[in-house]
């Protein structure tokens, strides 16, 4: 018996309350204007059309401002982004999204429908909202 009988997509189990930056805020500007920190994330928004969107994690903070012993009041957000983000569409089957979080090393990736973030999807949601729906 497959362990998912029926597709559960990625929409279904992502959080859609996430905070977008712009990234020549500060490090700690960024996290005095977060709304949803369990999310763990911050989304860089695009510069302009042509750009593409970043992403800070908090374990990016901890290893490039923290650890280096910098200033979080003197370094931007655009210096310790990751850009551009592998992201993943709302309809992808979350074990498509498994398998590509395993491929190339991710924890979490932001949702994209019609090249605009609507959400952030994370292990964490896929195991315990995904499989929660599952045992449904």
């Amino acid at each position: 018996m497959k362990l998912l009988e029926k597709i559960i997509r990625v929409r279904d189990v992502m959080k859609s309350d996430i905070d977008v930056v712009d990234g020549m805020l500060t490090v700690t500007e960024a996290l005095k204007s977060m709304k949803f920190p369990d999310t763990r994330t911050l989304i860089v928004d695009k510069r302009n059309e042509d750009d593409e969107y970043g992403v800070v994690m908090f374990r990016d903070m901890a290893k490039k401002v923290l650890a280096r012993d910098h200033s979080p009041n003197r370094v931007n957000i655009y210096e310790i982004m990751s850009k551009p983000v592998v992201s993943v569409h709302p309809d992808m089957d979350i074990r498509y999204c498994t398998r590509l979080f395993d491929r190339f090393g991710l924890s979490r990736a932001p949702v994209l429908e019609n090249c605009k973030i609507i959400g952030l999807v994370s292990y964490t949601d896929i195991v315990l909202k995904g499989l929660i729906l599952e045992m449904d």
